[in-house]
């Protein structure tokens, strides 16, 4: 009886209980299941990211106001965040990581470093 590697489909020697024939397919083969399961928390890492440098860009001093259209320019998605802070005066603060804005009036956007205490 013929086994086949579970990667490559070549024909295993050796062990009766072995599954790959060498570790390269045994390797391949792992991260292969891994990538799939990884896929959508790599790409919604990869917005949050780009987000957050996004807004320290411009917020270099940790406290700035900018246009909401400067932010979408510089390819910033606000579907995705972090966390949400509401302040005692009842603003909610949206974050992504250390960084948070708070949309005001006129399209504008109050954006924030948190600070580390």
């Amino acid at each position: 009886m013929s086994r086949y590697c579970k990667y490559c489909k070549q024909i295993i020697s050796g062990r009766t209980d072995k599954k790959f024939c060498d570790i390269n397919c045994r390797t391949a083969f792992h991260n292969s299941r891994l990538n799939e399961k990884e896929t959508v928390i790599q790409k919604v890492n990869k917005i949050l990211r780009k987000n957050r440098s996004v807004l320290k860009f411009v917020s270099p001093q940790g406290k700035t106001t900018v246009r909401k259209s400067l932010l979408l320019n510089q390819g910033f998605n606000f579907h995705y965040y972090t966390h949400h802070y509401t302040t005692k005066n009842g603003n909610t603060y949206t974050f992504c990581y250390d960084y948070g804005y708070l949309e005001l009036e006129d399209q504008k956007v109050l954006v924030i470093s948190k600070q580390v205490k």
